[in-house]
């Protein structure tokens, strides 16, 4: 029996971990989630099992146990009794919990990067010393690289970057953490270092619409009054939610993924060039209705310019969305790749590869605009 322990069941990643997970019926879950009650955390847990499709699957859900506490303090701020109870069970970790948000004092973003890698270490180190611990899965972002020219390989890094972001700075100080404590304290641990998650390659389907969304409604124009940097040849490394999820249950049951790092991407190669996906956007909207403005390029620095003007002229209700712009101009801007050549060499050996994204892509716009009309979409 492997009984796992998940940090951000509540996530884009850590969403679409737990039904595999719940798929072997000798593998038991246990989630942390944050709630300022236990009737919050009931509900929270609903309705993450409304998400997960597992109302009517009891087997399933006799298997699945949840904890008030955040991973951001010591002890995931438990009970010692809970605390306890997890250290003497569980067999694995998996780590997914974060605040992906690009703007944050630097402090905070620390508090909840930096303060979660130690507290999983010290979790792992528990585990280790019953002599149960299996796995320990850590989920970081190829945002740890920061600025950096050229293709990033699946390697520590050796060199201080310059960060786009508070984010950013915080992911890269933690996996310091996590490499000591796999080179130092020989902890079978595993790094992963997704690009920019979207919904399943099957249906689209995603528990959150987080940035790549904020990026597709910047590229149909609609929001910029059909005004666009020029992008040249710049791409944008994304990556299915079902294929992270996929490759992180599968390392935490293989024990020879230990000490490596993997890039959960689509590679300089497969990953799209902003034209192509603004092209598609752009079309897609159209196909369900929406009315997109024609489409003008201009230079980078101009955009950036009347960006900054319309932010101080905007509306109120318009200025937050017009203030995050920027962030993602910077990203949009690098010409930076991944590599992932380890990574692709291992789903090979498990007769795996990854899609193209011509396969899924349209998956993921559709599924995104249907519930756009239903809720507001998450920026």
């Amino acid at each position: 029996m492997s009984i796992y322990f998940l940090t951000g069941a509540s996530g884009a990643v850590g969403s679409a971990i737990v039904p595999l997970l719940l798929a072997d019926p000798d593998t038991q879950v246990r989630l942390l989630l944050r709630a300022d009650s236990d009737t919050t955390l009931e509900k929270r847990l609903n309705d993450l099992i409304q998400f997960w499709g597992l109302s009517n699957v009891p087997g399933q859900l006799m298997r699945l146990k949840a904890f008030r506490g955040d991973a951001a303090l010591d002890n995931f701020g438990l009970p010692d009794a809970q605390y306890n109870e997890l250290t003497n069970e569980c067999t694995h970790a998996i780590h997914c919990a974060g605040t992906v948000r690009m703007n944050l004092p630097l402090e905070d973003a620390r508090h909840s990067a930096v303060n979660s890698a130690q507290a999983m270490v010290g979790f792992a180190r528990k585990l280790a010393a019953a002599g149960h611990l299996i796995k320990f899965e850590y989920v970081s972002t190829l945002g740890v690289a920061g600025k950096r020219p050229g293709v990033l390989p699946e390697h520590w890094q050796d060199n201080k970057p310059v960060f786009h972001n508070t984010y950013e700075q915080a992911k890269a100080e933690a996996v310091e953490i996590i490499h000591n404590a796999i080179t130092k304290e020989e902890l079978p641990a595993t790094v992963h270092r997704p690009s920019m998650v979207i919904g399943d390659s099957r249906d689209g389907r995603i528990i959150h619409f987080q940035i790549f969304y904020f990026i597709c409604e910047f590229l149909s124009g609609r929001k910029t009054f059909g005004l666009f940097p020029s992008f040249g040849e710049a791409r944008l490394d994304i990556i299915p939610v079902n294929w992270v999820a996929d490759a992180i249950v599968a390392s935490s049951r293989d024990i020879a993924t230990a000490g490596k790092i993997f890039h959960l991407c689509s590679g300089p190669e497969q990953a799209p060039k902003l034209e192509e996906l603004k092209a598609l956007v752009r079309n897609t909207f159209k196909d369900h209705g929406l009315s997109v403005p024609s489409g003008l390029s201009i230079p980078r620095r101009m955009f950036a310019a009347l960006v900054q003007l319309a932010s101080r002229l905007a509306p109120e209700s318009k200025r937050k969305s017009l203030s995050t712009l920027p962030i993602y101009l910077d990203y949009l801007a690098d010409q930076q790749g991944f590599g992932n050549a380890a990574y692709t060499s291992w789903l090979k050996s498990r007769s795996l590869y990854l899609p193209d994204k011509k396969d899924y892509l349209h998956n993921v716009l559709n599924y995104y605009l249907e519930m756009h009309h239903s809720q507001p979409a998450r920026t």
